[in-house]
């Protein structure tokens, strides 16, 4: 109340000067207000500055958070399958008819400093709570170098880097399943990227995994104890992945993958994974209800040396999302993988398999999807197919970034 009062008796000072008085210019080339003097001036900032609320001096960069992003992830939903025992091959699948809970993730990350970039997922289930993802990355290498430690899942194409959250469909993929795991592969190690400089996106990452672990390096050690005594009892995966925008509506994305590792049958690296990966979709940027088309295509090969002989299979993916309108979106997906026999990971797995499925997702808002889906299985060791049918329901609390594109 007081500066009111100042500035109230200033500007009548003001007012009974003479109104014919030029504006004068101050050192900055701006003008004074008319007919002030000196003093008159520095009494007006004065009161004008006691004003002005309190500003903290800027920070040099980014502080630690005491407050992560921390949120929930729940999925669960009432299934039917013509068999009472359903070959389904992912962790986070419906494992039957009736009442399933697919997963229950506590995610949190958060900057520690101007350098680090800390992450983690856990599983919480039924029968107990797994550890999915733990590491620290880094925020400011140079060269356009990023490094990666912990447990994490490996970026070999574009579907195993993913949580069951992000999908599109109901289950996991029968690529993953096959090749990696029930949890896709995730391992302890570290990993190097590099942004190569080149006028487009372009980005190349190498790591090195632990190979051992049933959930999750079918392909490699899986269950079999190996100390790791040199440098072929690890597991290595590489990839190469570059994005196009084609236009305004357009967007391409591709990828290169291939992974190396030991396996219980022979010394050395005995087991090679190699795939690619597309991704292609339409959305027109001036359309209010967000409308889009989605291609997705991945196909690995792997070939394994076991007892003399060396075993190749292949498996892959087609998928096909189309977001309709703001809150609904419906999508087709192909499946395939072929079988080898005298393979002592899947003995009765010595022919094709296939699945295609079909759903149709409501999302009540950002934080809830309702997911219809339905499917028919094809393995080649039945006799009859396998139809599935469920009604998902999966929701978020709490604060949870953006996902890669």
């Amino acid at each position: 109340m007081r500066n009111f009062w100042i500035v109230a008796l200033l500007a009548t000072a003001v007012a009974a000067r003479s109104a014919d008085a030029a504006p004068a210019a101050d050192l900055a080339g701006e003008p004074t207000p008319a007919g002030l003097s000196a003093e008159d001036q520095a009494a007006l900032s004065a009161a004008a500055a006691a004003d002005q609320p309190a500003v903290a001096p800027p920070s040099s960069g980014p502080s630690p958070s005491a407050n992560p992003a921390i949120s929930l992830l729940f999925g669960g939903s009432a299934a039917a399958f013509s068999r009472p025992d359903p070959p389904q091959m992912g962790g986070h699948d419906a494992t039957g008819s009736g009442f399933n809970l697919h997963y229950l993730e506590l995610f949190a990350e958060s900057n520690v400093d101007p350098y680090f970039h800390f992450q983690t997922s856990i599983a919480i289930g039924q029968e107990g709570v797994e550890l999915e993802e733990v590491f620290a990355d880094t925020l400011a290498l140079p060269g356009n170098l990023h490094v990666k430690a912990g447990k994490f899942l490996s970026d070999f194409g574009r579907a195993n880097p993913t949580h069951p959250h992000v999908w599109s469909f109901a289950d996991q993929p029968l690529l993953l399943g096959k090749f990696f795991g029930p949890d896709g592969n995730r391992a302890v190690g570290a990993q190097v990227g590099w942004l190569l400089p080149l006028p487009w996106f372009a980005e190349a990452k190498l790591a090195a995994q632990q190979a051992e672990n049933p959930c999750c390096n079918r392909s490699m050690l899986g269950d079999t104890p190996r100390p790791v005594q040199a440098a072929d009892d690890l597991q290595y995966t590489g990839s190469l992945r570059t994005f196009a925008p084609l236009s305004d509506d357009w967007s391409l994305f591709l990828g290169a993958s291939a992974q190396l590792g030991p396996n219980p049958h022979v010394l050395g690296l005995g087991t090679q994974i190699a795939g690619g990966d597309l991704y292609l979709r339409w959305r027109p940027i001036a359309d209010p209800e967000r409308r889009s088309v989605s291609l997705q295509v991945e196909h690995a090969r792997r070939q394994r040396d076991v007892g003399g002989q060396s075993l190749v299979d292949q498996a892959g993916y087609a998928h096909v999302v189309a977001k309709v309108a703001l809150r609904w979106e419906v999508g087709w997906r192909s499946e395939w993988a072929t079988g080898v026999a005298g393979d002592p990971l899947d003995p009765d797995w010595t022919s094709l398999r296939t699945r295609h499925a079909a759903q149709a997702t409501f999302y009540p808002s950002h934080f809830a999807r309702i997911r219809l889906q339905v499917s028919r299985d094809m393995p080649g060791w039945l006799n009859e197919p396998v139809y599935g049918a469920l009604l998902m329901v999966e929701s978020v609390v709490g604060a949870h970034g953006s996902h890669g594109y």
